[in-house]
């Protein structure tokens, strides 16, 4: 294994994905991967990178690295959970990422996107990083289970004997209760906005590929035009060298526009582009 020396600047998408795989590779062997003690596994994961890579970096630069690459690994899949959990049926896997992308930059207080997606692709599989489906969440009944409407004896309940119909009023919700509803109410309405925010992401989406298209439409018809009016032009020209009068001309003269008109005649039998050779025409002793 080549020796590596420490060098900075920012890291490269192809050093963070050979950093992936030999964590991976090393982390997750199945013969070693759980023995190897801290020290040993980077000092290995460090010789896998640079085969991979061809960098120069350092065991700490590593470690650094990936302290980084994890949290932001870590928070996506976080991220595509709730998307996952929040996806509605009808919605394809662009709103899941949209929505995933949304809940990523919450957590980031807006202040950017996730972008190693070749990464997450590598570690995704990983149990650290596998994403656990969950369930719907479950709504509690707030009537109490043991609620009944008779009593074991007509004498404990003389109401309830003489009008067994009569309803009782609710009893009113503790506070645990009370706070617990209005959390649910505030989940709520934030899956609310986060759907709306993911549909106008989508609607946005769609109309930024039309307007691509539309401009690509275009700028294939200005070049349609442009080829059209480039072929005319040089129509225009080879009529005119076709039509051109030589008889009032010198014979080098004569002779150059008898190759021009051999080139036009070449070029119309046999597509041939070539120019005819004119350097006898720069002879000095011709």
């Amino acid at each position: 294994m080549a020796s590596c020396i420490e060098v900075g600047g920012s890291w490269s998408t192809n050093e963070d994905i050979a950093l992936c795989q030999s964590w991976v590779n090393i982390s997750h062997d199945p013969i070693t991967g759980n023995e190897m003690k801290f020290h040993h596994m980077w000092s290995k994961i460090h010789g896998e990178f640079c085969q991979r890579s061809g960098s120069i970096r350092t065991e700490m630069a590593l470690s650094s690295r990936w302290k980084l690459l994890n949290k932001e690994l870590g928070k996506w899949r976080n991220a595509l959970t709730k998307a996952k959990a929040n996806i509605q049926s009808g919605q394809n896997l662009t709103d899941e990422m949209v929505q995933a992308q949304m809940w990523f930059g919450a957590m980031r207080q807006g202040k950017k996107s996730f972008v190693h997606f070749q990464c997450w692709e590598i570690v995704k599989d990983c149990s650290r990083f596998k994403i656990i489906p969950t369930g719907p969440p479950v709504v509690m009944n707030e009537t109490s289970l043991h609620d009944s409407r008779s009593t074991d004896s007509p004498l404990d309940s003389p109401m309830e004997t003489e009008s067994p119909f009569v309803p009782r009023p609710p009893r009113p919700i503790g506070r645990k209760a009370a706070k617990a509803k209005r959390g649910a109410t505030s989940s709520n309405d934030c899956v609310q906005l986060l759907e709306q925010i993911a549909k106008s992401a989508t609607l946005r989406i769609e109309r930024d590929l039309k307007r691509d298209e539309m401009d690509k439409a275009r700028e294939e018809a200005f070049a349609l035009q442009q080829q059209m009016a480039q072929e005319k032009d040089i129509e225009d020209r080879e009529m005119k060298i076709m039509a051109m009068d030589t008889s009032h001309m010198s014979p080098e003269t004569k002779a150059y526009w008898k190759l021009r008109r051999r080139d036009v005649m070449r070029k119309k039998l046999f597509n041939d582009d070539r120019p005819s050779n004119t350097d006898w025409l720069n002879d000095e002793n011709h």
